[in-house]
């Protein structure tokens, strides 16, 4: 048994951690900046980013690579740089988190349209997915996330590509940010059979508008696959400018209300934070989890 299948066994539910880029943000990444340059660049702020998380209290940690493909990394100059910059986000976060926190290789959409929508072919899109995941494995991650998608033949794509590299435990979340579907129109139940049908490990739903509207989507994709091990990664709300800052409007104990609600309602087995969730988010979630006994 993987040792993230051995932790799903023994922790009622894990907290995962919360925001990567607008965590870094504050730490001083201009907005718009690739945070994977910071893997290479300013190792101190990323080791920060994970250690403010798992003294908060999670129990996994996501590498700093959710661009980490080449499809995306080639827009920033840093194409030529995948392996070294997914495997240093693997070893930094491993270097923070231990033994005793998991750490999960992140990777999120390609940020193209794939054909015949779009341009991009499919077999580009394997293979880049196929690399990132090769690398973050190759820096010691426990897991794979694929997350933040909204297209099931990317999400296709990128199962595939994934298991060409790796036989690690992956996880699929999709965001359900459109009138209760993803913005390419796919609704949670048909992604849940779908997920199920590619065999993932756990599946769900994060980063969306609101909590309620996660948590909406994550009750249907239980009752489509009633079997299913979920995880939610919620946004902290919808952001508002305050004095020339993105403020989020999802307070910490909010947050951990509905942590609760999610595992008590959904069974939802990993819990964490997408966009605007800050180490208090993740304080709060895992104080308000532990004190119900989960």
């Amino acid at each position: 048994m993987s040792k993230f299948h051995t932790y799903l066994g023994s922790h009622p539910v894990l907290v995962a951690d919360g925001a990567t880029g607008t965590t870094l943000q504050k730490a001083g990444l201009p907005p718009g900046a690739a945070p994977e340059r910071w893997n290479l660049e300013r190792q101190d702020e990323v080791r920060a980013l994970h250690r403010g998380y798992i003294e908060a209290g999670a129990d996994m940690v996501l590498t700093n690579t959710f661009g980490g493909t080449a499809i995306r990394l080639k827009r920033e100059g840093l194409g030529d740089q995948v392996a070294e910059i997914n495997r240093a986000a693997a070893e930094l976060a491993r270097e923070v988190a231990g033994s005793s926190v998991l750490v999960v290789g992140d990777i999120g959409p390609t940020g193209e349209m794939l054909a015949p929508l779009g341009t991009l072919a499919y077999e580009d899109a394997v293979a880049a997915f196929a690399e990132q995941a090769r690398a973050l494995a190759e820096g010691g991650v426990d897991a794979l996330l694929v997350e933040t998608m909204s297209d099931l033949t990317e999400v296709e794509a990128a199962v595939t590509g994934v298991r060409q590299a790796t036989d690690l435990p992956l996880m699929v979340t999709m965001s359900f940010d459109t009138k209760g579907r993803t913005m390419m129109g796919v609704k949670p139940e048909r992604a849940a059979q779908a997920l199920l049908a590619l065999g993932v490990d756990v599946m769900g739903a994060n980063c969306g508008r609101t909590l309620t509207e996660t948590l909406e989507a994550v009750l249907k994709m239980r009752e489509a696959v009633p079997g299913a091990v979920l995880m939610a990664k919620p946004n902290a709300g919808l952001p508002h400018a305050e004095g020339g800052d993105l403020v989020y409007d999802v307070t910490p104990d909010v947050m951990a209300d509905y942590a609760r609600r999610f595992v008590d309602e959904a069974g939802v087995a990993i819990f964490g934070g997408c966009c605007g969730s800050t180490a208090a988010h993740i304080r709060a979630v895992a104080d308000a989890l532990k004190s119900a006994g989960t």
